[in-house]
């Protein structure tokens, strides 16, 4: 069935995408920190905002529709691939940077268990049981998304969970490692560290971070930008391993030694 709505909601991220670049790069003090909130940032905020139910009236109704919302979600992946070619370019030119240190974006891979081991107590202790597996094996990216509907389906517990936080990382991801990556700078981590850490898997956090880092330092915006696309490119390239042979056995022992092994808690 055609979506006859689909137009408006062109329009409308058009008009979204302009408005944002006209309020353009503002920074933010709090205390001693130094927060830069990007364009991504007000876009994502406007669109959210305008997404309230008492809001959508009139032509907002058109646009955020139930087949708009889900052909937005089906064809990110699509918009996104011409950023990543972007920063597949950016590699190039730092590459004899990037493979003198190789073995620090090989290492900063064991930092994606970070998810299983803080966050697995945490959502027992807050009662989620079944859906903790599904919601801290990773960021709930795609990989993640795709092991446990293969290994569990989205419809169970498990599916729940992970659906919930690949959605919230969509809506807040972004968001939130716009204003934590300026954060961490200040705290007086290196700005080669925060770039590589940048790489998490996920297209929109990773150049929500970065660019925020290259906010505060211009003058290196082309090396970190560099980092944080051969971390993005590793991530996706063996992060699937990781899962697999690390964070899943890792999480299946937490979890029988926490949640007392029950397999229908």
């Amino acid at each position: 069935m055609k979506n006859k709505n689909l137009p408006y909601l062109i329009i409308f991220s058009v008009i979204v995408v302009l408005v944002a670049e006209l309020i353009g790069f503002r920074a933010i003090s709090l205390g001693k920190f130094k927060i830069g909130l990007l364009p991504l940032l007000f876009a994502l905020l406007i669109t959210m905002i305008l997404a309230i139910k008492p809001l959508r009236v009139g032509i907002l109704q058109k646009i955020y529709t139930e087949e708009n919302v889900n052909f937005a979600g089906k064809y990110l992946i699509i918009i996104m691939l011409p950023l990543m070619a972007k920063y597949g370019a950016d590699v190039a030119p730092k590459l004899k940077d990037i493979l003198s240190i190789g073995w620090i974006f090989l290492i900063q891979e064991v930092g994606n268990v970070g998810t299983v081991v803080i966050g697995l107590p945490i959502a027992l202790a807050l009662g989620l049981k079944r859906a903790a597996i599904g919601s801290t094996l990773g960021l709930g990216r795609e990989g993640e998304l795709a092991y446990i509907s293969e290994k569990y389906t989205l419809n169970s517990d498990e599916g729940r969970g992970v659906l919930s936080m690949y959605i919230f990382g969509t809506l807040f991801g972004a968001i939130f490692f716009s204003v934590i990556a300026p954060v961490f700078l200040e705290l007086g981590f290196r700005i080669e560290a925060l770039s590589i850490a940048s790489g998490m898997g996920s297209a929109s956090m990773m150049t929500a971070a970065s660019s925020s880092l290259a906010a505060v330092y211009p003058e290196k915006a082309e090396t970190i930008r560099a980092y944080a696309a051969a971390s993005q490119l590793l991530t996706s390239f063996i992060g699937t391993f990781t899962m697999v042979f690390i964070a899943v056995p890792l999480q299946t022992f937490m979890y029988k030694r926490l949640a007392g092994g029950k397999k229908n808690d």
